[in-house]
């Protein structure tokens, strides 16, 4: 009976209806959609149209009977064939023997009946269901009906199945997006930066063409062009608000070209050019520089490629600003590293490499131990006058290369003060130096700089020494075994200016030992915050004193080092030691 037949032909419609709109993966959905249909009627061919928003055209989303390349390649437009008219007069068609109709195409062989169903969803078509037959008359007008309902099923899984599938992918893209950030973050290499974000744009957008252009001064230069399949190759660089690059670089907004040959800002660079997309890199108000994305398709761009893009380009202008600012430390480093390398060398070089020539009498040995790359500490072996040897061992305040600036000062300061011994009728004392360099070295007004020195003037053939100290640790004598430090005060040079110092003489004989000794020996530091201290190196002196002067300044450095441990070494080291031999 006809309503039994439709009742039971409405439950099953609304099990069906049920069945495919339970599906949410839309490639899941169009390959059970005929299995569906089966249920309703009999088919031989089965396809599944989509209607392309973008191309206003038809294309095969799924298939059953269609030869392989009609399904890759063939595309309907709106009113074209059974299904274009279908689609256009958004009503099901029904032909029963094609043969008799123009409107059929021959895409599969063999077909004698076909049957037309759009998909509709508020009133807009989305696509169309096409069912053929071998079999002429093989569709009925209940079929046109039954189909039609179940159609509207169809549509409403599709919509929903889209729909899950552009929040998934949008899920996917941000997730992608922070994937990319967090990587580009990582890249400090400029150039290594700009290849590898290439390559991560290619993973949200199937480019043809993708340039990075970064702004220097008033041009843009292209720092990475790639064609897709092809190496990297460098463009011509571009003014600001040249072309399109160039007008988005100085506006600071987004250029979206569906047909450049219908902009007249564009500049054909790069040959079969259709549609262009630029994007700014904007870091806060400032552009540093463009994505250029080119393609040979008209519109090949949309709005969404525009939103990804402009998130990416913020995360990538960080990325390029971060590796520009390391970029330009890193060479400031290299350079500094250089300049410091040679101050090392100029350091070195004036300092004594050897003792004044044609003294007897004396076995003099020293060692240098910069706590950076320069030191502030100072000394110097000079010879004014046959039979004597001015030993001058000082420390300047600070480290690094304002103290061997300072102390180069000071050195030049001993050495003339020193010389022009010669030329004086009544010989200058060491404490008449240290009175002159702290005058010379106070005019200066480096308020925050200040040098302690001990000058020592040896006559050997007189059989004295006299010394001037302005603050160093006292110097040491060892005399028959005992060794025991010579005290005498005195304000560090350049502090106030109208300082003077004491002269303190000792009379020389075999086998005298002195020791000079800067601030960074007495006061190295073990791990426990203990210093050095004079009763451990008048002990080691002591020990010492009957070895070369070269075997005691070596014994006070091992002794040291070996108490310091792993602790930093804080301050500049110097040892100078100076034995009497006849």
């Amino acid at each position: 009976m006809p309503a039994i037949r439709d009742a039971a032909e409405l439950a099953v419609l609304a099990e069906l209806g049920r069945e495919v709109t339970s599906v949410l993966e839309l490639g899941d959905l169009l390959e059970k959609i005929p299995q569906l249909i089966a249920r309703l009627t009999s088919f031989t061919v089965f396809s599944v149209y989509l209607l392309d928003e973008r191309r206003q055209d038809l294309h095969i989303a799924y298939a059953v009977g269609y030869p392989e390349e009609v399904v890759r390649t063939f595309r309907l437009q709106v009113g074209q064939g059974v299904v274009g008219a279908a689609v256009a007069e958004q009503r099901p068609i029904l032909v029963n023997d094609v043969d008799q109709d123009t409107r059929y195409l021959r895409t599969v062989p063999g077909v004698r009946a076909q049957l037309a169903v759009p998909l509709r969803h508020k009133g807009k078509v989305i696509g169309a269901l096409n069912l053929l037959s071998d079999k002429p008359s093989a569709f009925t007008g209940r079929d046109e009906t039954i189909l039609r309902q179940f159609a509207a099923h169809v549509a409403q899984a599709i919509v929903n199945a889209r729909l899950f599938e552009s929040e998934r992918e949008y899920a996917e893209t941000l997730e992608t997006l922070a994937e990319i950030g967090r990587e580009m973050s990582a890249i400090l290499d400029l150039d290594e930066l700009l290849t590898r974000v290439a390559h991560l744009v290619k993973r949200l957008i199937n480019y043809s063409i993708f340039g990075i252009a970064l702004l220097e001064d008033d041009t843009l230069e292209m720092r990475l062009a790639i064609k897709y399949g092809d190496n990297p190759r460098a463009l011509e660089p571009v003014k600001l608000g040249e072309g399109l690059v160039g007008y988005a670089a100085q506006h600071k907004e987004v250029v979206l070209v569906d047909d450049v040959t219908q902009d007249p800002r564009y500049i054909n660079a790069v040959a079969d050019v259709r549609s262009e997309l630029v994007i700014p890199l904007l870091l806060k108000d400032r552009c540093i520089g463009v994505f250029d994305l080119e393609s040979p398709e008209l519109a090949a761009f949309t709005k969404k490629h525009v939103e990804l893009l402009t998130l990416l380009a913020s995360q990538a202008a960080v990325a390029i600003e971060n590796a520009r600012l390391y970029e330009a430390i890193r060479d400031n480093e290299m350079r500094l590293e250089r300049e410091l390398r040679f101050a090392q060398r100029v350091q070195m070089a004036l300092l004594p490499q050897d003792l004044p020539k044609r003294l007897r009498g004396v076995d003099v040995a020293w060692h240098f131990d910069p706590a950076r790359e320069l030191g502030g500490d100072v000394y110097d072996f000079l010879s004014p006058e046959p039979h004597t040897l001015v030993v001058s061992v000082g420390d300047v305040s600070g480290k690094g290369v304002p103290a061997a600036l300072y102390s180069a000062f000071v050195g030049e300061l001993v050495r003339g003060r020193t010389f022009r011994r010669r030329l004086e009728t009544r010989r200058s004392t060491p404490s008449a130096v240290l009175t002159a360099m702290n005058r010379i070295l106070h005019e200066r007004q480096l308020e925050e700089y200040y040098c302690t020195l001990c000058y020592a003037m040896f006559d050997l053939r007189r059989r004295q020494v006299t010394f001037a100290n302005s603050g160093l640790p006292f110097p040491i004598l060892c005399r028959s075994g005992k060794a025991r430090q010579i005290p005498m005060s005195g304000v560090p040079l350049g502090s106030f200016a109208g300082s003077t110092y004491d002269d303190v003489a000792e009379v020389l004989q075999q086998g005298d030992v002195f020791v000079f000794c800067s601030d960074g020996i007495f006061e190295a530091f073990d791990e426990e915050g203990r210093d050095f201290g004079a009763d451990r190196i008048l002990s080691l002196v002591e020990r010492l004193h009957d070895q070369p002067s070269k075997a005691i300044v070596g014994g006070i450095f091992d002794e040291m080092q070996a108490f310091r441990g792993d602790a930093e070494q804080s301050d500049d080291q110097t040892v100078v030691v100076v034995k009497i031999t006849t």
